[in-house]
C-alpha cells in the first residue's frame, strides 16, 4: 500500500505543476497555490521513499 502512495504522490505532483504552468497567464495566486501543492506532494513521495 505504500509503494500505491507514493506513486499517487508523484502523479499529483505532476498534474499539479503542469496545472500551475498552464494556469500562469491567467491567475498567477492560483499558479502559486497548486505550484506550492506539488512541492508539498513531490517532498512527501520522497520522504515516504526514505
Amino acid at each position: 500500500m505504500s509503494v500505491v502512495l507514493v506513486y499517487v504522490l508523484f502523479i499529483a505532483a505532476g498534474i499539479a505543476a503542469g496545472g500551475a504552468y498552464s494556469m500562469w497567464k491567467f491567475n498567477k495566486l492560483a499558479s502559486g497555490v497548486l505550484l506550492a501543492l506539488a512541492v508539498l506532494a513531490a517532498v512527501a513521495g520522497v520522504l515516504r521513499l526514505l
